[in-house]
């Protein structure tokens, strides 16, 4: 598996700095709000980066989980993303923190923050772990108050681990690291 890696990006103690850094701007940022945050993550890619990100952030909190599909098992988003799992936690009145693996379309967190207003939510900021502007078609307008945390910036490469996959491998990498072209073209 590792050999089917160009390079590494990000490590994992660069990755697991970066996340603590996040943790405590929204643990300050958020700090006194009634009622608790509602942190919701896009399934599956970002379960690996919500997971160590609300470990450590230090507020009482609600997480749940939403699942849009956007990618078969290809490299490019079909650009109309759906919800095919909603949510279980109620929003409504509620400040909601996004946590996504990558933004890079703004396809899907577009189509997450509009559901997440429609049914309700006070405010919606987004937590992405990687921000991939270079391929950005669709500008996502935040909710109320929402903030926007950006892990680390990422070129335009098709990368791979800590959550990201390709054809659903890959996600188990410690690491984010470019995959070799000849893997997905």
């Amino acid at each position: 598996m590792h050999s089917h890696i160009e390079r590494i990006l990000w490590s994992e103690d660069q990755i697991s700095r970066r996340v603590f850094e996040l943790a405590a701007e929204i643990s300050d940022d958020f700090g006194g709000h009634s009622p608790a945050p509602v942190v919701v993550g896009v399934a599956t890619g970002a379960f690996l980066f919500l997971a160590d990100l609300v470990r450590k952030i230090d507020l009482s909190i609600a997480v749940d989980f939403v699942r849009v599909e956007s990618y078969s098992s290809g490299t490019v988003s079909n650009g109309a993303p759906t919800i095919s799992f909603d949510l279980k936690v109620d929003v409504n009145s509620r400040h909601v923190i996004v946590v996504e693996d990558i933004v890079d379309t703004g396809h899907t967190l577009s189509k997450v923050i509009e559901h997440l207003k429609s049914k309700g939510a006070s405010s919606v900021s987004v937590c992405t772990f990687l921000d991939k502007p270079a391929r950005r078609k669709v500008h996502f307008q935040l909710v109320g108050e929402g903030k926007y945390y950006r892990g680390f910036e990422c070129p335009n490469y098709f990368v791979v681990g800590y959550g990201l996959d390709f054809a659903e491998l890959y996600r188990n990498l410690p690491y984010i690291g470019v995959l070799k072209p000849e893997l997905y073209k």
